[in-house]
């Protein structure tokens, strides 16, 4: 039990912390949109550890101007508050805030029973903001607690419009200037990745490797009580190492030694809930197939290599795709579509982008299609998928190349990332 006394200190340290952040520069991201401060329900800002989800909440209750408290149960002078204190907390933020109708609680699901708090707040119609790292218990916790009084808004690291703006690339002149800085800006994009913090940090391999061991040690092994830390801890970072790939748990259980298919099941689901790694079911109208054969990927490219004994080299064909696919995941949300792989005996396409059960778009990525090879191998992918779902809508995405060709009655635009990225203005 912490005391009322400690608890003010604390929560006083909070307030004096987020004060500071109003003289810091931001960056207004799409999903700000999402947060809608007249709704009865829970908004639910979830995504992996140090994206920027605090930051968007406070950014978000600013611009509204309304009158808000702030918790952050990710301090670790918080790590053995009960669920019973939570009502203590609320006092002491009265005490501190004055009268408010806004609670922004960050990282609540580190108290065990916090939904029920939650309820009760939301039934005297207090607004609630939430932020979490950890997408298996807040889901399953608000929908059986809150019977779907609450709203999940998803949040990656930066786009790579995002990133421009804070390094002060403009995204928006049609002059060689400009796109020379754009195609500059991507290039260093494609390396380091979209982290917030990685743009004022020098050290990226330290920063990437600290907040990886975060991840597995805070949100996976002690929640989920892991007993065999270092085999899981092998699997992290194997996967990690050959993303994008297609997850078979038989494969991973023989070398990784796992008594039992299912413990590798597990242990990828566990990652998938920190957001640690991002998962893409295969296409296909049968419900049974969708669900065998995920494709996962590293919820951003500095965790493909910016570790210990990563031993990766600069993958920039596995990096563009994992880019590509972390930004249909942000349009996807905006638009309500779902995205797939497609894959069969004939060939693969990398997604298929649907609204509903209609396929509205299928894109291949590869880095470079000078290679003559290369070239008809990622456009017999695009062709595959046109006859596979009747799409005609076909996109090959590269890291330069643009143009729009005809193959085998099919119009294909080709474009590169870094432009059909900004298109969309996320």
């Amino acid at each position: 039990m912490i005391d009322k006394r400690t608890l003010e200190f604390i929560l006083s340290d909070q307030q004096e912390e987020l004060e500071a952040k109003s003289e810091d520069v931001f960056c207004h991201r799409k999903e700000e949109s999402l947060v809608d401060m007249t709704s009865p329900q829970a908004q639910v800002v979830i995504g992996v550890r140090r994206s920027g989800k605090s930051t968007l909440c406070y950014q978000a209750l600013q611009s509204k101007g309304v009158r808000f408290a702030y918790a952050d149960f990710d301090d670790e002078r918080l790590v053995n508050l009960q669920a019973n204190q939570l009502n203590d907390v609320l006092e002491i933020l009265y005490k501190i805030y004055g009268d408010f109708n806004y609670l922004f609680l960050d990282e609540i699901q580190n108290v065990e029973g916090w939904h029920l708090f939650v309820n009760r707040m939301l039934r005297k119609k207090m607004h609630v903001i939430i932020t979490g790292s950890n997408a298996k218990l807040l889901s399953s916790e608000l929908a059986t607690h809150l019977s779907g009084r609450n709203k999940e808004i998803p949040l990656f690291p930066f786009s790579f419009k995002e990133f421009c703006v804070m390094k002060g690339v403009d995204t928006d002149k049609k002059t060689t200037k400009a796109e020379a800085f754009r195609r500059a800006a991507f290039d260093e994009y494609l390396k380091q990745g979209g982290f917030p913090e990685l743009l004022v940090i020098e050290d990226n391999k330290n920063y990437v490797k600290n907040l990886v061991d975060n991840i597995l040690k805070r949100d996976i092994e002690q929640r989920h009580k892991i007993s065999y830390k270092a085999e899981f801890e092998s699997l992290a970072h194997h996967l990690l190492n050959v993303s994008p790939t297609i997850v078979v748990s038989s494969d991973l259980a023989k070398i990784f030694n796992f008594k039992s298919e299912h413990t590798a099941k597990n242990y990828v689901d566990f990652l998938k809930q920190a957001y640690m790694l991002l998962g893409v079911q295969k296409y296909s109208q049968k419900s049974k197939r969708r669900a065998v054969q995920e494709k996962v990927y590293a919820v951003d490219v500095a965790m493909m290599d910016q570790r210990d004994n990563a031993f990766a080299g600069d993958n920039l064909g596995h990096r563009l795709e994992t880019i590509v696919l972390i930004h249909l995941l942000r349009m996807c949300k905006m638009n309500d579509y779902d995205v797939y792989y497609l894959n069969n005996r004939s060939g693969e396409c990398d997604f298929v982008v649907c609204k509903g059960n209609q396929v509205v778009q299928a894109i291949q990525v590869s880095y470079d299609i000078s290679n003559v090879k290369t070239r008809k191998r990622e456009i017999n992918g695009l062709l595959l998928a046109a006859k596979e779902t009747k799409c005609e809508n076909l996109l090959l995405l590269t890291d330069h190349e643009s143009e729009t060709t005809i193959e085998s009655g099919h119009q294909i635009k080709i474009q590169p990332v870094y432009e059909w990225s900004l298109e969309f203005g996320v």
